[in-house]
């Protein structure tokens, strides 16, 4: 009988991160044999996050061409780690100059040189956004193998549903238009007003947050485990490790504490192929394993810390100064997020499906 590796990325996903560097590049263990993949099959979604794609995100301008350095043969994978790399194209260290003993406010300059006692001031190690590109080439890995094992009913959708104060109208949303805009936004109208807001924000030399929604479809009920490796606690675990991910909810999230017990719990019915469900508070998850129904997650990411409005902070002499961030950076970081979390939702769900096919199907 056939078993899986009980752990696809998890502990196996290692980022080399330095953004101004030669290159960025990552090794994902546990990935099963003999699934078809070549570069050309992760590129279409490095090409969805990649920069300089319009005025609303950096302006810097990265081709985010992987390449695969192992763990494939004649097309197919072979069950050894697979080594990715994708080449620095348009590295621009100059812009940094000004911060390199200044920590920005909300930043992790002054966290990492607290507890590493050195820092690479033009965004080395992972001290920076641009490691998420590795990110989503695991992640399409992940994804590639779960349509192969789960069909095309599985799929994962992530859209931006609110830039700074202005959220989307739900009853506009169409899955259709998320790719018609660019801000992966599925409420037209909302993506219109967005392009006025952040052009001021952008010309204010500030920056605005987001909160973007993710749907996995496809997902057969029973992944996860009860305590120890539940899988909306992986879930969040996962997108809290997105830089500037400062909040996740599944499901109603905080909202389901303000709504009545009789109709907080998702009643549920008799029907031709199993129970179906009237409502999904829960997010398709409960007990920490899956339910059969959409899993569902939103995730708040702040808005960044490098901008062109003086701010104060301290110096690494601990003298008070002025933080002013030059160069090409995202005025809402969010939007470029949204292939970031399909990535790491797909990992978790391989990840969660391999173990839960190496604990189910030995007898």
């Amino acid at each position: 009988m056939k078993t899986y590796k009980t752990e696809f990325i998890r502990d196996g996903i290692y980022t080399k991160s330095i953004i101004h560097g030669i290159a960025i590049g990552c090794v994902v263990d546990g990935v099963p044999p003999r699934l078809p993949l070549s570069a050309a099959d992760i590129q279409p979604y490095l090409d969805r996050r990649k920069p300089g794609q319009n005025r609303f995100v950096t302006q810097r301008r990265e081709a985010d061409e992987v390449e695969i350095l192992s763990g494939t043969y004649e097309g197919h994978t072979t069950g050894t780690p697979i080594g990715l790399l994708i080449r620095n194209t348009d590295q621009r260290s100059k812009d940094y100059g000004e911060i390199a003993n200044q920590f920005r406010p909300g930043h992790a300059d002054y966290t990492y040189q607290e507890k590493y006692g050195i820092r690479d001031h033009r965004g080395g190690g992972r001290s920076s956004a641009r490691e998420t590109a590795m990110r989503v080439a695991a992640g399409a890995i992940a994804d590639i193998t779960l349509k192969h094992i789960l069909g095309e009913a599985f799929c994962i959708r992530a859209s931006v549903i609110q830039i700074g104060p202005h959220a989307i109208d739900p009853s506009r949303f169409c899955v259709d238009e998320i790719d018609n805009n660019p801000f992966f936004c599925g409420d037209a109208i909302a993506a219109q007003e967005w392009e006025a807001y952040l052009d001021d924000v952008r010309k204010s030399g500030s920056s605005a947050g987001a909160i973007l929604e993710v749907v996995a479809t496809g997902i057969p009920a029973g992944l996860g485990q009860p305590i120890y490796g539940k899988l909306d606690a992986e879930i969040a675990s996962a997108m809290m490790g997105i830089n500037a991910a400062k909040g996740v909810e599944i499901g109603s999230g905080f909202g389901l504490s303000s709504l009545p017990g009789t109709d907080a719990g998702d009643e549920m019915r008799a029907g031709a192929d199993g129970p179906e469900f009237t409502s999904n508070h829960a997010g398709g998850i409960l007990g920490g394993i899956s339910t059969g129904q959409p899993i569902t997650a939103r995730i708040a990411i702040k808005p960044t810390s490098s901008i062109l409005t003086p701010r104060t902070s301290i110096d690494r002499e601990g003298n008070e100064v002025e933080v002013v961030t030059k160069g090409r950076h995202d005025p809402c970081v969010g939007i470029r997020g949204v292939p970031v979390v399909e990535a790491m939702m797909a990992i978790v769900l391989l990840d969660q499906m391999m173990r839960h096919q190496a604990q189910t199907t030995l007898f």
